[in-house]
C-alpha cells in the first residue's frame, strides 16, 4: 500500500436509512478500511437541513480538519437534503444546486485519494460527485434494474459520466452482464459483505419462514398465494417484514394468517429476522429482486426458496445452497416449501452446503479486496519531478511564458507562414513556443532553424494523427512520425526519440481525441497533458483535462493551438527557462498557467477566411506580404 489513503464513500440514499442495504455495504466497508489505517469519510444526503449546514461551515471553515486521522472512525459528511427515489418515476428529478456546490466544494477543499461513488445515476449525490471529483474514482452497481436505467434518457451523457470512473465494481455477475451491456465496460465483480447479526433463541414454535417486502409488489402476492396452499397440519410460522402494516394479509384464511407475523422496520431489522430464519422466500419476476436479501439468508444459515433469475442462481447455486423455482410459477413454489417445511435432513444438508461462502462474506474481506484496488489505481499515479541538480538548476533561471501547441503553413488546415509565427510569439512577448504541425515536422525544423533570428525559443514538435485513438503530440523531436500508426506505437516513437509525449484537448468530443480507455492504456509513458486549449469549445471539456491531470499527477500543459497568428499567446504557461526535454520536465513541474480571455468564432473565422475562403493564389501573395512585413518588423 502507497500509505493511509483519503477515501470517500458516497451514497445516493439519506445516511437515515441504515437498513438500506447500500448505506449497510458503506458503513460496514468504511468502518473496515478505516480500521486498516485509512482516512474514511461517508458522504451522503440527510432528511435534516442542520446536517447539512454543519458540513457547509466545516468546509468552509478548517477544510484540513474534515478528514479524520489515519485510523479514525469514518466521518459522515451531510451534502444535501434528500431526493427523490429513481424508481418512482420514468422521469428523473433534478438535483438542486446546492447539493452540487457542496459536493464541489468537498472535491476543491478537501484532498481525497479515492471517490468511491455506489450507484452513480443521474440526479443523485453520487453522480454529481462524480461528475466534479478531481481524485481516482471508484463506482460500484449493487443492483440497478433495467427500470433505473431506463430513467438515464441522455444515454450519451451519462456514458461520459461514467467514463470517468477509474475502475467500476458490480456487486454480482448479473449486475456486471447488465451494466456492460448497456454501458459497455470492463466490471469487476466484488461481491457485498453478508455478516449475520446474532441469533437469539424463540423456542421450538415450528419452521420459520421469513419474506422480506424488497422486491417489487407482485412477488409478494406470489409468495402470500403459496402460503393459502401449504398444509395447516404442519409445524410453520411466517414473519413478514413490511411497511404496509397487517392489512397486507388481510385477505388470507384466519388459519393461514394466524400464522403470520408483520413486523416493520422500526420493530426489526432484516440481519436480526433472518438469524431466526429456517427458510427465506424470494420470489421476484426480475423487475425488482433483492439479492441481499438472499445473501443475508445464507450468511445466517437459511434456506433460500428462489426464483430462478441469474442473480439469484449465483447465490443459491442450482440446488446446492436452496431451492429454485421459475418466476411466476405458483405451483413449484408451493412444492418447494412444503419438501423444506417437512424435511428437516434437507433443510441441514443445504445450510451446510453455503458454510464455505458464509465463511468469506466479512466486511474485513470486502475491504481487502477495495484496499488493492484503490493501491492499483493509486499505484498508476505519476511521482512528483526528484529534487536533484536538474530541478535546482531550473528553478534558479528567469522565467519565460511558452505556448506549447501552435501551427504553420506546413500543416493542411493552417496559411500562418513561419516568419510570422515567429514574428508574432516575439511581438507577444513569448520566450519559447512549440510548433506542433498536423503529422508533419518541416515547418517545426524550419522555424527552429530560424529561432535565433526572432529570438524565440524553438521546441520541435508534431500533432500526430493515429490510426483509430486520436492525436498526440511529441515535443524535441528529430524525425517525423508518420500518421496511421497505433496510439501506442506512435508513444513508442516519441519516446524512441528521447520526445516529450503530451496529450493535446484530451476530451475536447470535437476533436480526435483518445478515449478514456485507451488513454488509460499509455497513461504511464504521458509526461503532460494540455489541460486548457482556448479553441476548445465547451469549457468543460478544459476541466475535465485538468480533473484528470490532478488524478493522476500528469504535468499540466496548455497551448493557443493557434492556427492563425492572432490567436498566439492566447494562453501562456509561466515556467524558468529550459534546455532540453529533461529541463523542460522540471521546468514544467515548477510552471503557472495563465489565460486571457479569447474570441473562439473571431479565430475560426480567421482561420476559415485565410484557408477556405481564399483562392491558392491570394493565399500565395498574402503569405509573401506577411512575411515581408514579419521580417521588416522582426
Amino acid at each position: 500500500m502507497p500509505g493511509p489513503l483519503a477515501i470517500a464513500h458516497v451514497s445516493p440514499r439519506p445516511w437515515e436509512d441504515a437498513d438500506r442495504e447500500v448505506n449497510r455495504q458503506i458503513r460496514g466497508s468504511a468502518e473496515a478500511l478505516a480500521a486498516r489505517g485509512h482516512r474514511v469519510l461517508i458522504v451522503a444526503p440527510a432528511r435534516g437541513h442542520d446536517a447539512v449546514r454543519a458540513t457547509r461551515q466545516a468546509l468552509r471553515g478548517d477544510p484540513g480538519s474534515v478528514l479524520p486521522e489515519p485510523g479514525a472512525p469514518p466521518r459522515v459528511l451531510a451534502v444535501g437534503e434528500v431526493l427523490p427515489e429513481l424508481t418512482t418515476s420514468r422521469r428523473a428529478p433534478s438535483l438542486p444546486v446546492d447539493v452540487t456546490r457542496t459536493i464541489e466544494a468537498m472535491h476543491e477543499s478537501v484532498p481525497l485519494d479515492i471517490c468511491h461513488v455506489h450507484e452513480p445515476f443521474a440526479p443523485s449525490t453520487s453522480s454529481a460527485a462524480l461528475r466534479t471529483s478531481r481524485a481516482l474514482n471508484v463506482g460500484t452497481f449493487h443492483v440497478p434494474t433495467e427500470r433505473i436505467i431506463s430513467t438515464q434518457l441522455a444515454r450519451r451523457v451519462v456514458e461520459l459520466v461514467f467514463g470517468r470512473l477509474d475502475a467500476r465494481l458490480a456487486s454480482y455477475e448479473a449486475t456486471a452482464e447488465l451494466l456492460a451491456h448497456v454501458f459497455p465496460a470492463d466490471y469487476r465483480v466484488v461481491r457485498p459483505s453478508a455478516e449475520p447479526a446474532e441469533s437469539r433463541a424463540e423456542g421450538n414454535h415450528g419452521v420459520h419462514i421469513v419474506i422480506a417486502d424488497e422486491e417489487e409488489r407482485g412477488a409478494l402476492r406470489l409468495a402470500l398465494r403459496a402460503l393459502r396452499r401449504l398444509d395447516t397440519d404442519q409445524p410453520w410460522r411466517v414473519t413478514l417484514l413490511s411497511e404496509r402494516g397487517p392489512s397486507v394479509v388481510a385477505t388470507l384464511r384466519s388459519d393461514v394468517r394466524s400464522r403470520i407475523r408483520v413486523a416493520g422496520r422500526g420493530t426489526t431489522g432484516l440481519r436480526e429476522l433472518l438469524a431466526t430464519a429456517d427458510v427465506v422466500v424470494a420470489a421476484s419476476d426480475g423487475a425488482a429482486p433483492a439479492p441481499h436479501v438472499l445473501l443475508h439468508a445464507l450468511a445466517a444459515g437459511a434456506v433460500p426458496v428462489a426464483s430462478r433469475l441469474a442473480v439469484y442462481e449465483e447465490l443459491v447455486g442450482e440446488g446446492e445452497r436452496g431451492l429454485l423455482f421459475e418466476p411466476r410459477d405458483i405451483d413449484v413454489l408451493t412444492a418447494q416449501l412444503r419438501r423444506l417445511v417437512s424435511d428437516a435432513g434437507l433443510r441441514a444438508t443445504l445450510s451446510g452446503a453455503a458454510a464455505p461462502m458464509r465463511a468469506d462474506l466479512g466486511f474485513d474481506r470486502l475491504a481487502g479486496e477495495l484496499e488493492e484496488i484503490y493501491a492499483g489505481l493509486a499505484a498508476r499515479r505519476h511521482s512528483p519531478p526528484p529534487h536533484g541538480p536538474v530541478r535546482r538548476r531550473v528553478i534558479a533561471r528567469r522565467r519565460i511564458d511558452v505556448d506549447l501547441h501552435m501551427h504553420t503553413d506546413h500543416s493542411p488546415d493552417c496559411a500562418t507562414p513561419v516568419e510570422v509565427l515567429l514574428a508574432t510569439a516575439k511581438a507577444q512577448g513569448l520566450g519559447a513556443i512549440a510548433v506542433t504541425d498536423h503529422n508533419e515536422i518541416s515547418g517545426a525544423l524550419d522555424a527552429a532553424a530560424k529561432a535565433e533570428e526572432f529570438g524565440v525559443k524553438v521546441i520541435v514538435g508534431e500533432e500526430v494523427k493515429s490510426a483509430s485513438q486520436g492525436e498526440v503530440i511529441g515535443l524535441f523531436l528529430t524525425e517525423r512520425i508518420p500518421r496511421g500508426l497505433t496510439l501506442e506505437d506512435t508513444v513508442a516513437e516519441i519516446r524512441r526519440q528521447g520526445g516529450i509525449v503530451y496529450v493535446p484537448h484530451p476530451f475536447d468530443r470535437m476533436h480526435a481525441v483518445p478515449d478514456y480507455e485507451h488513454l488509460l492504456a499509455i497513461l504511464d509513458d504521458v509526461h503532460a497533458i494540455e489541460v486548457y486549449n482556448p479553441r476548445v469549445a465547451i469549457g468543460a471539456f478544459n476541466e475535465e483535462a485538468a480533473r484528470f491531470a490532478a488524478k493522476y499527477r500528469i504535468l499540466p500543459g496548455a497551448g493557443s493551438d493557434a492556427h492563425v497568428a492572432q490567436g498566439l499567446g492566447s494562453v501562456r504557461v509561466r515556467m524558468p527557462d529550459f534546455d532540453g526535454p529533461e529541463e523542460f520536465l522540471a521546468a514544467l513541474a515548477e510552471a503557472e498557467i495563465l489565460t486571457k480571455p479569447s474570441s473562439l468564432l473571431y479565430v475560426q473565422a480567421l482561420k476559415f477566411l485565410q484557408t477556405k475562403a481564399t483562392p491558392p493564389g491570394a493565399r500565395r501573395a498574402s503569405r509573401e506580404r506577411r512575411v515581408r512585413r514579419a521580417t521588416r518588423n522582426g
